[in-house]
């Protein structure tokens, strides 16, 4: 759910407003740590969301990899450094308020599966 979130923040709901485009199969923006970077470019899709994890799991564990490492930023990220959203917060983004965006994202996402969830046990579909 925090990958998918983050995807939807840092992509802008995969518009790609920002220095980051979709041909560069990044959805988490690494790399882009300026207006003037780019950011990272992965071959496709896969190893895109691959490197994306692979940066959240370096954040939040120092457990080793489970599969050959896509991520060319991984080695900058002190391990274990960031085990909750609001960790992220000046380490992921300069974003002072990146915690909180991710936070009111996932409360939504939560809702909305709530809502589901209900109207499936009610037989509304």
């Amino acid at each position: 759910d925090i990958a998918f979130t983050q995807m939807c923040l840092e992509t802008g709901f995969l518009t790609y407003n920002g220095n980051v485009k979709s041909h560069q199969n990044n959805f988490a923006g690494l790399g882009a740590i300026n207006k003037d970077e780019n950011g990272e470019c992965f071959p496709d899709i896969q190893t895109g969301v691959r490197a994306h994890i692979q940066h959240l799991k370096a954040y939040g564990s120092k457990r080793n990899l489970f599969s050959d490492l896509v991520d060319s930023r991984f080695r900058f990220v002190k391990r274990g450094s960031a085990l909750t959203i609001y960790d992220l917060t000046g380490k992921w983004a300069s974003d002072k308020e990146y915690a909180l965006k991710l936070e009111d994202l996932l409360s939504r996402l939560f809702f909305i599966r709530n809502q589901i969830a209900f109207r499936e046990s009610l037989g509304i579909y």
